[in-house]
């Protein structure tokens, strides 16, 4: 069932699920651009899995996308502005410390949560995105063009047209996205990821053209692991199978 709580006067929606048996680890997951909770977290089997697996399953729409407040300044999408929603939602759900899980997006979220708000954080497992977390901004600036595009038949930028198909395949509001592109753009530097404290995972297809190396991110976080997702590229490497099973493993081990 959609619930919904107002953060830093947003008003964000987002699932809470329990496991049949138990109270259970809580792990709120953090979804991607132009995503929301069912098509990041629902669809791909990660929360029926997460719930078996005896957990607690918190997933939000991000404020712009799903059934959260959608805002047009850029400013309103800044990474750690979106960082605080992920908190704010921990003390909300009065959780303490969880594990918390994003996608590209999503994943870029996390990790400054984890810098940011480490007292909150037990463990952070970036999806989807690698070394672009410190030398890249995201995805091309070229995404907001496309998301205000008249239609999708004039695009011919091949990411540009998987992006905005996509969009209007989730029913997302574009002039919003187009936002999020345009704010979201926040680097980390060697030094602050260095600075990163909890236990991290980090998982890519290895024919992702959008993350970048998950290895030379790892080697910049202390004790980071990298896992290569074999044969998937940016879309469909967050529902595999291997990366399911490597994130049950490393939940499994984490202090």
């Amino acid at each position: 069932m959609i619930r919904h709580f107002v953060s830093d006067g947003v008003r964000i929606a987002f699932v809470d699920a329990a496991p049949e048996s138990g109270a259970g680890e809580p792990i709120v997951l953090v979804h991607g651009f132009a995503s929301n909770h069912v098509v990041n977290w629902v669809n791909t089997h990660w929360v029926k899995v997460l719930l078996a697996s005896g957990r607690r399953v918190i997933a939000l729409d991000n404020r712009g996308h799903g059934l959260s407040e959608k805002l047009y300044d850029p400013s309103a999408y800044a990474s750690q502005v979106m960082a605080a929603d992920v908190r704010n939602l921990i003390d909300h759900l009065g959780l303490g410390r969880v594990d918390v899980m994003g996608y590209s997006m999503g994943a870029r979220i996390t990790a400054h949560l984890a810098l940011a708000a480490p007292d909150r954080v037990r463990s952070a497992l970036l999806g989807g995105l690698g070394i672009h977390l410190v030398e890249g901004v995201g995805l091309p600036i070229g995404i907001a063009d496309a998301m205000e595009a008249p239609s999708l038949d004039v695009l011919t930028d091949p990411m540009q047209r998987m992006f905005r198909a996509f969009a209007e395949q989730t029913k997302s509001d574009l002039r919003a996205l187009a936002a999020c592109i345009r704010g979201s753009r926040q680097t980390l530097t060697p030094a602050e990821v260095g600075a990163i404290r909890v236990p991290v995972l980090i998982s890519v297809g290895t024919t992702d053209g959008v993350a970048g190396d998950p290895h030379a991110l790892a080697a910049l976080i202390p004790g980071a692991e990298a896992f290569d997702i074999q044969g998937r590229d940016h879309n469909l490497a967050v529902g595999d199978k291997t990366h399911k099973e490597a994130v049950l493993a490393f939940l499994g081990r984490r202090p």
